[in-house]
């Protein structure tokens, strides 16, 4: 039997022929979550003018510097309604937040530090030039790129893209995820089941795991132990239009593992099966035509440790994302922990702050079935093929899990 793949190298084989798929428009309404598919500059400067910060005085630095100072009130800006005249000398115009400095005026007084009488205002106490001021193009100048290819765009970038007078915005397609489980044992949430029989788990962590990601995720349902109930359902996915295809539980090679050859009957072209990964070393990876196909194993947590580790940066590869693969984070060991052997590990540990930063500790028991440890950890521990036993306190390398 062929020895078992390096987790880097799968990863390199899931990648490599990913390409970033076609562009769309898309309203800036509609542009939460998308990746950009180029560099997106400022249409206009903002502010376009030099506006009050607060509401007060418009005035003359120049007037102010020593008070109290009585000074003449001709006229008033509002937010949207600039003022046509110019602030001379001796003189002041009211002016509320958001309103254009008028000509002359080069600072404003807060009205908390003024007394009104009519026409006049007294500036009790002394204010600096630009003071309250915000100075046009503060916030950025036209034709400055602000936001950058391959960004999966967040709230703040929406609301930062229209300010730059963007109604829209040019994006990658959504990869299109079908998830699919196999297996006669399954039953769906909400039903009682029989001896034998288990509650299906996987698919629902894997299209929620695709979303998060920004992808179009469909459930195709649990195909049963059969190669024909199982190609039939990897056509229907063909045909939906999947980029990706993930298929839970029946990738090995025993009597009642059936998706490799319900997959070899369709055409799949192997790229590999087993990985030197704990837990999920028979996981596999292929193509059929324009689909990725991964074969993920029927465990849960295996499942999930795969979907983290393979289909969340195939699918940022498709999307078009600059941070593709998730970013190592360095720990210290909350508890020893033994020599490793020839798989890498990826310890489900949970977080707290420790005196010399992050301490990872690994739960209990790991086994590959335990979903409640899973939904309790922070993060996946790092264990390299034939690490060495390890002392409580010892740096490690962590994979952060989402919120």
């Amino acid at each position: 039997m062929a020895p078992l793949m390096p987790v880097a190298e799968a990863l390199r084989r899931v990648l490599a022929d990913a390409a970033p798929l076609p562009t769309e428009t898309v309203s800036i309404n509609d542009a939460l979550g998308r990746v950009l598919a180029g560099d997106v500059a400022a249409l206009r400067t903002q502010p376009p003018d030099a506006v009050s910060a607060m509401d007060g005085y418009a005035v003359r630095a120049a007037d102010v510097a020593t008070a109290p100072v009585a000074l003449k009130i001709i006229g008033e800006v509002a937010a949207g309604h600039p003022f046509a005249g110019s602030v001379g000398a001796g003189e002041a115009a009211r002016i509320f937040t958001g309103g254009v400095m008028p000509a002359g005026a080069d600072t404003v007084v807060i009205q908390e530090l003024t007394a009104r009488d009519g026409d006049t205002v007294t500036v009790q106490k002394p204010a600096a030039l630009a003071r309250n001021v915000r100075a046009k193009g503060i916030d950025f100048t036209q034709g400055d790129v602000l936001l950058r290819q391959g960004r999966r765009l967040t709230d703040r970038d929406v609301m930062l893209a229209a300010a730059m007078n963007h109604p829209a915005l040019t994006v990658h397609r959504r990869p299109r995820v079908a998830v699919l489980g196999t297996g006669d044992e399954l039953v769906l949430p909400g039903a009682t089941p029989k001896p034998g029989e288990i509650v299906y788990s996987n698919g629902f962590a894997l299209l929620a795991l695709a979303r998060n990601e920004g992808a179009e995720a469909a459930d195709f349902g649990i195909a049963r132990d059969s190669v024909e109930d199982i190609a039939a359902a990897v056509r229907r996915a063909r045909d939906w239009g999947a980029d990706i295809l993930v298929t839970s539980g029946g990738a090995s090679v025993g009597d009642h593992d059936l998706v490799q050859k319900a997959l070899a009957a369709e055409g799949l072209d192997l790229s590999f099966w087993r990985v030197a990964l704990r837990p999920g070393r028979p996981m596999m990876h292929g193509r059929l035509g324009a689909m990725q196909v991964l074969g993920v194993p029927g465990n849960p947590v295996s499942s999930y440790v795969c979907a983290f580790l393979f289909l969340a940066p195939l699918i940022r590869r498709l999307a078009g994302r600059s941070d593709v693969e998730p970013v190592p984070q360095t720990a210290r060991l909350g508890r020893d922990l033994p020599a490793n052997d020839e798989r890498a590990d990826y310890l489900r540990a949970t977080l707290a702050d420790g005196p010399d930063g992050p301490v990872a500790t690994p739960v209990p028991v790991q086994d590959s079935s335990l979903m409640a440890a899973l939904a309790r950890a922070d993060c996946l521990l790092i264990r390299d093929p034939d690490a060495p036993a390890a002392p409580a306190g010892s740096p490690c390398v962590i994979l952060k899990l989402a919120l």
